[in-house]
């Protein structure tokens, strides 16, 4: 097969799989991320502690984890038809390739949430905030480069899922490498797809990693003051009351 061939097969298929990882990517930090604040939130000790919420939450979350994604298509094929029409192509693969994606995007974020400081934490009750301002001014913005890094991990984590969809009809480029590289014995094709994937896992790594180090040198320039000012407008009622009397 001559390159001339080639082209337009590789760009068909890396159109489809920028489509599949981009929207299951979307979706499943949609999803994940608040089931990630959840798991953190509802844990023992956390600002909204509850020990059945947080069970059922981690068995969900532990449950869509554990499923190989090859077990979770076919198990998903009746959901996936409801839902784009038909089980075969790049629509229909974002469907499982969502769903797999959420749980594991959501350990991700628990882990990253943790890492924050409980000081801060304490530092913006201590000043009137509640639960929504603790999570949008210190937990999310404490663990952005984590977050970040924690992106990265999935997208490149669905890239290789959406490679495996493409062996079932999926498309993108682990069809391509399956239908022409393997059964067509077209052993160039293949190799141009694996070279593809890799340089494109390596520059999606490279600019995670270097948001999340831009990031992080930024707090850690910025420290935390800067975001508990923000805070500073909010005073606590009985500090009014004081001041009243």
């Amino acid at each position: 097969m001559t390159w001339s061939e080639m082209q337009p097969l590789l760009e068909q298929a890396c159109t489809e799989t920028l489509i599949m990882v981009g929207w299951s990517t979307l979706i499943a930090v949609v999803g994940g991320l608040p089931l990630g604040i959840l798991l953190v939130l509802t844990d023992r000790g956390g600002l909204l502690q509850n020990t059945v919420v947080n069970k059922v939450i981690g068995q969900i979350v532990n449950i869509g984890r554990s499923l190989p994604f090859i077990i979770l298509m076919v198990a998903l094929m009746n959901f996936t038809r409801w839902v784009t029409g038909t089980t075969i192509g790049s629509e229909a693969a974002i469907v499982p390739l969502a769903i797999g994606g959420i749980p594991f995007f959501a350990r991700l974020v628990e882990t990253a949430v943790r890492e924050v400081d409980h000081g801060l934490v304490e530092a913006v009750q201590a000043m009137g905030g509640n639960t929504w301002t603790i999570v949008r001014k210190v937990l999310v913005p404490e663990a952005l480069p984590s977050l970040i890094a924690s992106t990265t991990t999935t997208v490149i984590a669905l890239i290789g899922y959406s490679a495996m969809a493409g062996t079932v009809g999926g498309g993108g480029l682990g069809d391509l490498a399956v239908r022409y590289g393997y059964q067509r014995f077209e052993t160039g094709l293949m190799w141009i797809t694996v070279a593809i994937l890799a340089v494109v896992i390596s520059l999606i790594q490279f600019a995670g990693d270097f948001a999340a180090r831009a990031l992080h040198r930024r707090g850690a320039r910025s420290g935390p003051g800067p975001k508990l000012r923000l805070l500073k407008g909010e005073k606590p009622a009985s500090a009014e009351v004081g001041k009243a009397a």
